[in-house]
């Protein structure tokens, strides 16, 4: 008995291509215009053309060198003149506060005396319009919404900052307007008491609230009944910022608060309308409907 010889197989796979890769890593293009280069003859380039080329790259660098000198030798001035303008800006910002605190002073005992002066159900009603319009202090349960900044981002080849991680006024105005649509009496941002010509904008890159600067994060009170905070919780606005929250890092929350203490607006500047004054004198009208005529 004899064992019959299997047929003679084919090879299962073919030639690697990363072992013909590192076997021959130049592509043959290059091979063929190195090959055509050799037969045409290597030409050096003429003295002039080299002279000249090398001149130039001199006459960069030296340029790029006095730049960066004169950069470096303005950064202690653009310094100091940054730390003056912060020192004024505190300055300001203290004496604001000041006189804020006296206009309030002065503002609280013209109302006693205004209360004393007039009856009882008057001055009732006067206190009542003057807390809807936003020109007395208020006190009530609320609830308080805060909302800041997440990690500041630079673009590393334009420079600049990355502004959808930053809260802006249109933001503000978002959370503000959900508010008064769920019922909320009274409303200030970061102690700023809002009325119906308050204005939300932004300037520059801060944010400003009837033209005072706000420095975040942001707090947005409001006096409103018991189920405000429900309410705005369970909103598409805060949906939208809880999702803001993990795909920019925003911070946003929502916390009741009993017995808050909204400020009241300052005095606002009243318009008047003024008649026009016309130079000829106008005819003077007539009495009879016919114009005169008989």
């Amino acid at each position: 008995m004899t064992t019959p010889t299997p047929p003679p197989t084919e090879p299962r796979y073919q030639a690697d291509f990363l072992t013909e890769l590192f076997r021959d890593p130049l592509d043959p293009g290059y091979a063929d215009a190195a090959a055509a280069t050799k037969a045409r003859g290597y030409r050096r380039r003429p003295l002039w053309l080299r002279i000249v080329a090398g001149a130039t790259m001199l006459s960069i660098g030296f340029l790029l060198a006095v730049a960066y000198q004169h950069t470096q030798a303005e950064q202690p001035g653009r310094a100091k003149v940054r730390e003056g303008l912060i020192d004024q800006i505190n300055a300001r910002r203290t004496s604001v506060q000041t006189l804020a605190d006296r206009e309030e002073k002065l503002g609280d005992e013209v109302t006693r005396l205004r209360d004393a002066a007039i009856p009882g159900p008057e001055a009732a009603r006067l206190r009542t319009a003057e807390a809807a319009a936003g020109y007395r202090k208020v006190t009530g349960d609320g609830i308080v919404v805060t909302i800041g900044d997440g990690p500041e981002k630079v673009d590393p080849v334009t420079g600049k900052v990355d502004l959808t991680t930053h809260v802006l006024d249109l933001d503000l105005r978002l959370i503000v307007n959900q508010l008064w649509a769920n019922g909320a009496e009274a409303i200030s941002i970061n102690g700023n008491r809002l009325t119906s010509t308050s204005t939300i904008r932004l300037a520059g890159e801060a944010i400003q609230v009837d033209f005072q600067p706000m420095i975040g994060p942001y707090e947005v009170s409001a006096i409103g009944p018991g189920d405000l905070a429900d309410d705005f919780d369970e909103s598409r606005t805060a949906d939208s910022y809880r999702g803001l929250v993990k795909e920019k890092g925003l911070t946003f929350s929502i916390s009741e608060r009993d017995d808050l203490v909204l400020p009241s607006a300052p005095d606002p500047v009243l318009r008047y309308a003024t008649p026009l004054v016309s130079k000829s004198p106008s005819p003077s009208p007539s009495t009879s409907p016919s114009g005169g005529r008989k």
